[in-house]
């Protein structure tokens, strides 16, 4: 554990530790120009060069067959955790919905906001030693509830050719039928721009590499994308008295998904010794009170909070920039992570300033509709011309001089 002795040397290893030394602008730019391009064959080439796997171009949409199969072979315990998990999220996404606005007034003037789901969306799920299941159910299930009609997955082979059997059976239990076997920013740019065998979608949502965050950010404009997402990160604030044990947990949990990258924001310099004594990686700050932990949170802007004080409810009202905050000794970020219901896809990098996490309204549009009479729309006129003369847009006085005087 590295303890650093202000917010400026935190902020620079940050800083220093989000840098990326390895420019893959360009190499992605020709991915996804190549998958424009050639489609389909791009598609089996990348494959074939990236995942030293070789398939067709009818291989890559993943066989009703074998999504059954990934699903007969579960054991029924861990059928019902992810069917428990999967209630959890629902529910809590279930009453994220959000209600039409209408407002009327007596001369007849109706303003309505409406809410339209996305047609179509694309989830990306990483490929990795072990199975990113939770991340299938926390990027699908907000789409479903706000209705999109069509959900397509994409994940990386194996070696096998195949999509990982577990990421299959929940996929399955979420009733998904449109997976392909592509990843990195080949997967990418076929969600944007279709090819023969993949539609385009209208989003793209789920974590990946470098190369995937890079083909997000250039696709971006064509399609929607939830996030430019990196490595997870935690911060942790401690006060005197908190459990060290969970401390050290927490932040070894944290390693798991990347080295490093746990923060500890504590006023008790014995909690400082004890991170020290059990060698755990990741940084720590020493601070006088809770205005001042409150001021260097909201400047790291963590995808992860944890509060482990006395009174962590105290700390909430002043927490203005986090991914999730997760509260007191009994709330450790892996329930986040699984079961607890909001979703795990998070801002990070510091762009839980103006990010937020994964919601029901990342699916839906927004629509206004206006609707005006004859009557309320004489009543505004003459507003509407004074703002309109100053901006020069003669043809739009006109556009409503034509009705009232008809």
């Amino acid at each position: 554990m590295r303890v650093v002795r202000n917010l400026e040397g935190l902020e620079k290893l940050i800083l220093k530790r989000r840098a990326s030394s390895v420019t893959i602008g360009e190499r992605v730019t020709k991915i996804i120009k190549n998958v424009r391009t050639a489609g389909d064959d791009a598609l089996v080439e990348y494959t074939r060069k990236f995942d030293n796997v070789k398939i067709s171009a009818k291989e890559l949409k993943v066989s009703e067959a074998e999504i059954s199969a990934a699903f007969n072979e579960l054991d029924s315990s861990l059928i019902s955790a992810f069917k428990t998990a999967i209630d959890n999220v629902t529910r809590f996404y279930k009453g994220q919905l959000p209600r039409s606005l209408r407002v009327k007034e007596s001369n007849g003037k109706v303003l309505t906001t409406r809410y339209s789901p996305l047609e179509r969306v694309g989830v990306y799920v990483p490929a990795g030693t072990a199975p990113l299941v939770s991340s299938v159910y926390m990027a699908v299930i907000p789409a479903v509830v706000a209705g999109v009609k069509e959900i397509v997955l994409v994940s990386p082979p194996s070696k096998e050719k195949m999509v990982n059997p577990f990421v299959l059976a929940v996929a399955s239990l979420l009733k998904i039928k449109n997976i392909y076997r592509i990843g990195g920013a080949q997967a990418i740019a076929a969600l944007a721009y279709g090819t023969k065998t993949i539609k385009k979608v209208d989003k793209i949502v789920g974590p990946g590499n470098e190369f995937v965050t890079e083909a997000k950010r250039q696709v971006f404009g064509e399609v929607d994308i939830d996030m430019l997402a990196g490595p997870s990160e935690v911060v942790i604030l401690a006060s005197q008295g908190a459990n060290l044990d969970y401390i050290v947990a927490d932040l070894e949990a944290q390693m798991e998904h990347h080295n490093g990258s746990g923060i500890v924001i504590t006023n008790s310099r014995k909690i400082i010794r004890g991170l020290r004594n059990k060698k755990v990686e990741g940084l720590a700050l020493r601070i006088r009170n809770l205005e001042e932990a409150a001021l260097v949170i909201n400047r790291i802007a963590p995808e992860h909070l944890e509060v482990l004080t006395k009174k962590p409810s105290l700390v909430l009202k002043h927490i203005k920039n986090a991914g999730a905050i997760f509260l007191g000794e009994y709330s450790p970020v892996a329930l986040g992570d699984y079961i607890a219901g909001p979703s795990h896809v998070l801002p990070t990098g510091g762009s839980a300033r103006f990010f937020s996490s994964l919601s029901v309204r990342e699916f839906l549009k927004e629509i206004h509709v206006i609707s005006y009479t004859k009557k309320a729309l004489m009543e505004e006129a003459a507003v509407l011309e004074k703002i309109a003369s100053l901006e020069g847009m003669t043809k739009h006085i006109e556009s409503v001089k034509k009705r009232i005087t008809s």
